[in-house]
């Protein structure tokens, strides 16, 4: 836990400086002070949103006082209003915002609670059971945890039934039903909607890249698994892209700035599309998400004349990348067995089999927002048990 050190007002009361107990400062804007003022009339005790509209603070805010009462707490008056509220010296340290981001001069930069990953991470994909993911909290953060860090876990020890696969997204949050249904059968078929239903290979992609907004997270659980080859494979886009940012920088950059457009027409009532970069980026260039799917780019009318060229040249270049065994981790999956990807980052694609045995996989779709949510009353409350502040 880190306290206070020593504060000064800056800027005539515009700012004020804060330095901290480990030799490190921070400065924060009065404005921005004042609008996250911790006071029951500025937020709401029960559910931290504001009270107050942004035109309703004076355009003139300043800090007239500031005083620390101890290590760990701040009490600052901002005038003109003549307002005194009490701010905790470890709230403002974790959302300090004067900081100096080292990824930030390179586009593409992820923060210190994603790892990137290639071929290292087959011995160590994160595994949990589903009984204890069920019973156990700790077990449940703990593989949550590292679906936020990864991208990827499996699953093991499930119930070899149908449906399953829902059981294990509510442990978490909630089914997105699609078109596809609440969970779809992923089994051979003769006429098939989607190539996913044969038997072929599939080049790594990221699921339903033509909807808007697309399901953050893909579920795949096995039933049945006897073919001969059928082997899953996953790839890290994240670590993709941040290669082909540093061999060609000039493609990354018209993948991040030339629209695709991506369709589906699998059957009469249903026509999805919409239109995104390959590379999605942040306004500060931070990584958001990866949208790669071959079946399902559609016919490319937004990309200007002059830059068509160059979009399937760095198209080509980032598929190659998504291809080199350095980034592929393979594993077969078994009855009873599931992996989870995040559907924005994480790719995922599969070896050809033979007709000969049976290959039964459920699927589903969920939203990441609901499992870092979840996450993150876990944390928060195995904080408290331990004391963490």
């Amino acid at each position: 836990m880190l306290g206070l050190s020593n504060i000064e007002i800056l800027m005539q009361g515009q700012a004020l400086q804060v330095e901290w107990s480990n030799g490190s400062s921070s400065r924060f804007h009065s404005i921005w002070l004042r609008d996250h003022s911790p006071d029951a009339d500025t937020l709401s005790p029960g559910n931290g949103q504001r009270l107050v509209r942004i035109q309703d603070l004076p355009s003139d805010v300043r800090i007239e006082r500031a005083n620390a009462l101890d290590q760990n707490q701040l009490e600052l008056t901002f005038g003109p209003e003549n307002k005194t509220v009490i701010f905790d010296s470890n709230w403002l340290y974790r959302n300090r915002y004067d900081k100096v981001r080292d990824e930030a001069s390179a586009p593409a930069w992820t923060g210190p609670a994603i790892t990137r990953w290639g071929r290292e991470l087959q011995k160590e994909l994160p595994v949990a059971s589903f009984e204890e993911a069920s019973e156990n909290a700790e077990v449940l953060r703990g593989w949550l945890a590292d679906i936020a860090r990864y991208g990827v876990a499996k699953m093991t020890d499930m119930p070899i039934e149908s449906e399953a696969i829902c059981r294990v997204v509510e442990l978490f949050g909630y089914v997105r039903d699609t078109n596809y249904g609440r969970f779809f059968e992923v089994r051979t078929e003769v006429n098939p909607v989607n190539l996913a239903y044969t038997g072929l290979g599939l080049q790594v992609h990221t699921d339903n890249p033509y909807r808007d907004p697309v399901p953050t997270l893909q579920l795949l659980s096995c039933l049945e698994n006897s073919v001969d080859g059928g082997d899953s494979v996953i790839v890290d886009s994240f670590r993709a892209v941040e290669i082909l940012r540093e061999e060609a920088p000039e493609l990354f950059q018209v993948l991040a700035s030339q629209p695709a457009n991506f369709t589906y027409t699998g059957t009469g009532d249903v026509y999805l599309r919409s239109k995104r970069p390959i590379i999605e980026l942040g306004p500060d260039s931070e990584l958001l998400a990866v949208r790669f799917n071959n079946r399902s780019l559609g016919t490319l009318t937004d990309i200007p004349f002059d830059h068509m060229a160059d979009f399937y040249t760095a198209y080509r270049k980032l598929a190659e990348i998504m291809e080199r065994p350095e980034l592929e981790v393979t594993f077969k999956l078994r009855p009873g067995e599931l992996f989870i990807v995040d559907n924005t980052r994480v790719t995922h694609g599969r070896i050809g089999y033979e007709s000969s045995g049976s290959r039964w996989l459920q699927g589903a779709y969920a939203d990441k927002d609901s499992l870092l949510s979840t996450l993150a009353v876990l944390e928060n409350s195995k904080n408290a048990q331990e004391g963490v502040a």
